[in-house]
């Protein structure tokens, strides 16, 4: 299993930078969708756009009343709550994305509410609904899966789930001229990602940038890929401290997507998959704690301990 401890090695000398908040305000009277915004990346990225005075539409599983499935705490209404302090207007919708019913009930309640969408921000993870974790191919190669089990959790409850969201979202978006749709994933250069189910629908997702770039290009919407890194979520709250001091805060993510929203020439960025650290360097933004977090710098500068070869 891969040491997370040596995946943040390096982070602690990036030198400390002050925090700035130009997206304050900035995204008034946009309306943004947020998937799996319950907590962690998700709930990062939806503060942030409410910070930026957007109307965020905070989706996720778990409800005020619900536990989660893996015990942590988070709720859509809570996220809302939080967006709406920030000052922005958060609006919490109960959906499950490897639902199509779900999804289209959501979108309809946007469109119902706003009449429009600018902002949607593919965050949902279904991958890890199953018996155990995500492992390297030296502890459980393919062939030792359950394949019927991963297939749903990699390709229906993660890639399905994001390409359904998008689909029915688009009708809605391309009423309007400049949208942005952020499908969050893990990259790495390019690299294997260590677990073939896991590769592959990784991999899709970054692709679906490049594809729906294409058709979407005429109606000015953007699409592109982010991959944060490890990320400082309430899943990872067992973890020692001397691994989470090295990492990034969620809104670190949620603050390269605001500043992806306000710019005018993010057609640019459409089409392709970006790095975390490379985004904040492009537009001077910094983790809440002011500093440059660049994840992917850092590994293949200290490749993590344990990992297979490629």
């Amino acid at each position: 299993m891969l040491s997370h401890g040596d995946a943040s090695t390096g982070m602690a000398r990036s030198n400390p930078v002050r925090a700035v908040s130009p997206w304050k305000g900035r995204l008034k009277g946009r309306v943004a969708l947020v998937t799996g915004a319950s907590r962690g990346v998700g709930k990062g990225i939806a503060l942030v756009l409410g910070e930026a005075g957007a109307t965020v539409y905070v989706t996720g599983r778990t409800i005020r009343g619900k536990r989660s499935r893996w015990g942590v705490p988070g709720t859509v209404q809570d996220s809302a709550d939080e967006v709406t302090a920030r000052g922005g207007v958060g609006i919490p919708i109960r959906c499950d994305h490897s639902r199509d019913s779900d999804t289209r009930a959501a979108l309809r309640r946007i469109e119902k509410r706003s009449g429009r969408l600018d902002i949607l921000v593919n965050n949902a993870f279904g991958g890890e609904d199953g018996k155990r974790g995500i492992r390297t191919y030296d502890e459980v190669p393919f062939w030792k899966h359950d394949f019927d089990e991963w297939w749903y959790r990699m390709f229906i409850a993660y890639l399905r789930s994001s390409m359904a969201t998008t689909f029915y979202a688009i009708p809605l978006m391309r009423r309007r001229r400049g949208g942005l749709i952020v499908n969050t994933l893990w990259w790495n250069r390019g690299k294997y990602l260590y677990d073939l189910f896991f590769d592959l629908s990784s991999c899709a997702v970054g692709r679906m940038a490049y594809g729906l770039d294409l058709e979407l290009r005429s109606r000015d919407v953007s699409v592109l890929g982010i991959s944060p890194g490890w990320t400082r979520t309430e899943a990872m709250a067992h973890l020692p401290e001397r691994v989470l001091k090295n990492t990034a805060s969620p809104e670190y993510v949620g603050r390269a997507i605001a500043c992806i929203a306000m710019d005018a020439h993010r057609h640019r960025l459409s089409g392709r998959v970006h790095e975390i650290g490379a985004l904040a360097r492009k537009y001077g933004f910094r983790n809440p704690d002011g500093r440059l977090i660049d994840y992917h710098s850092e590994v293949a500068a200290h490749p993590l301990k344990g990992a297979p070869p490629d």
